[in-house]
C-alpha cells in the first residue's frame, strides 16, 4: 500500500463521523433549510473540527448559499471540501532546513503522545532521504525515555547522544550539537521533557536549551516540532495552547490519527492557532509517519 491508501484507510474512523455523516445529512434534505444547517453545524462540532472553526466553516457555507455558490444540498460536500483545503495549505511550509552545518529539531510534548516514537521514526525518514542523523536523549527526567530513543536509535542504525537520568537536559543538547558540528551530521533530533504539569520548569528548561542550541549553531534550532496525539481531539488544541507560551513552535506531529474518529481536529488546530500541521502518523510502521499534505489529506477525508 502507498502512503495515501494507508492515509485513507488511517482516516476511516474520522471519515465515518465526518463526510459520511454529512452525505448522509444532504441525501435527508430535497432543500437547503435551517434544520440541514443545523445539523450540519452538529457534525462538524462532534468531529473535533471545534467551535471556532466550525463557526468560520459555517459562515462560509452561509455566504455560499447568498453568493449562489450553494444551490443544492449536493453543492455542500464540495464547497466545504474546498473550504477545508483551504484553511489547511494557508501559508503552508515545509520542514526548514539549515543552509549549511546541521539542521536541528527540538521535538517536545507530554508524555504519551508518541514523542519518542516520532523520533525513532524521523530519524528513520531522513535516513531514508539519505541523510546522515544524530539523536540527543534531553528528555532526561524519565529512564525510560532515555532507554526508548536508544532502542529507535539501534532499529535505525543512528547514534545517540545521552547522558545519565536527572542530568541537565541542556548539558546534553550542548553536547549533541558538538557532536553534530565534529562529524558534520545533516539531521540533529532532540528528544525533550514532557512535563506539561510543571509549565514553568519547561519554559524554563526549554528556553535554556534554546540559548545552548543557537549559540553554537546560528538560528538553530530550525525546527521546534509539538507532538500531539489526535485520539485526545479538542485536548490536543488546549495542549497546544500551553506549548506555544513554553516554546516557539513552528509546527505539529499530529500521532494516532488512524486510531480516532476525531481526525477533524487537524483541521482545528491550523484554523484556531494558525499552526501548520507538518507531519503525520497513521499507524505503526516506521513508514507510516510522512510529511503532510493539505490535498492529500483533504481527498483522503473525503474519500476520494
Amino acid at each position: 500500500m502507498g502512503f495515501f491508501d494507508r492515509l485513507k484507510k488511517g482516516l476511516n474512523k474520522t471519515r465515518e463521523n465526518l463526510t459520511n455523516k454529512i452525505e448522509k445529512i444532504i441525501i435527508g434534505y430535497a432543500d437547503i433549510d435551517d434544520d440541514l444547517l443545523d445539523e450540519l453545524e452538529e457534525t462538524l462540532i462532534m468531529a473535533d473540527v471545534g467551535v471556532q472553526t466550525t463557526d468560520k466553516l459555517m459562515t462560509a457555507v452561509r455566504k455560499g448559499i447568498k453568493k449562489k455558490e450553494i444551490n443544492t444540498p449536493e453543492n455542500l460536500k464540495p464547497f466545504l471540501q474546498k473550504q477545508i483545503v483551504e484553511i489547511l495549505t494557508a501559508g503552508e511550509d515545509t520542514t526548514r532546513i539549515a543552509e549549511q552545518g546541521p539542521t536541528v529539531l527540538l521535538v517536545i510534548g507530554v508524555n504519551g503522545a508518541g514523542k519518542t516514537t516520532t523520533i525513532g521514526k524521523l530519524a528513520a525518514y531522513y535516513k531514508g532521504q539519505g541523510k546522515s542523523v544524530l539523536l540527543a536523549a534531553a528528555d532526561t527526567f524519565r529512564a525510560a525515555a532515555i532507554d526508548q530513543l536508544e532502542v529507535w536509535g539501534q532499529r535505525t542504525g543512528v547514534p545517540v547522544i545521552k547522558h545519565e537520568e536527572g542530568s541537565d537536559p541542556a548539558a546534553v543538547a550542548f553536547d549533541a550539537v558538538k557532536a553534530a558540528v565534529a562529524r558534520k551530521v545533516d539531521m540533529l533530533i532532540i528528544d525533550t521533557a514532557g512535563r506539561l504539569q510543571t509549565k514553568s520548569n519547561l519554559m524554563q528548561e526549554l528556553e535554556k536549551i534554546n540559548r545552548v542550541i543557537g549559540r553554537e549553531i546560528p538560528g538553530a534550532p530550525h525546527e521546534t516540532l509539538l507532538v500531539l496525539d489526535a485520539t485526545t481531539g479538542q485536548n490536543a488544541i488546549s495542549q497546544a495552547e500551553l506549548f506555544t507560551k513554553a516554546a516557539p513552535i513552528t509546527g505539529v506531529v499530529l500521532t494516532k490519527l488512524d486510531g480516532t474518529a476525531k481526525g477533524g481536529v487537524v483541521i482545528g488546530i491550523k484554523s484556531q492557532l494558525s499552526m501548520p500541521v507538518k507531519w503525520i502518523g497513521v499507524g505503526e510502521g516506521v513508514e507510516d509517519l510522512r510529511p503532510f499534505n493539505a490535498e492529500d489529506f483533504a481527498k483522503a477525508l473525503f474519500g476520494e
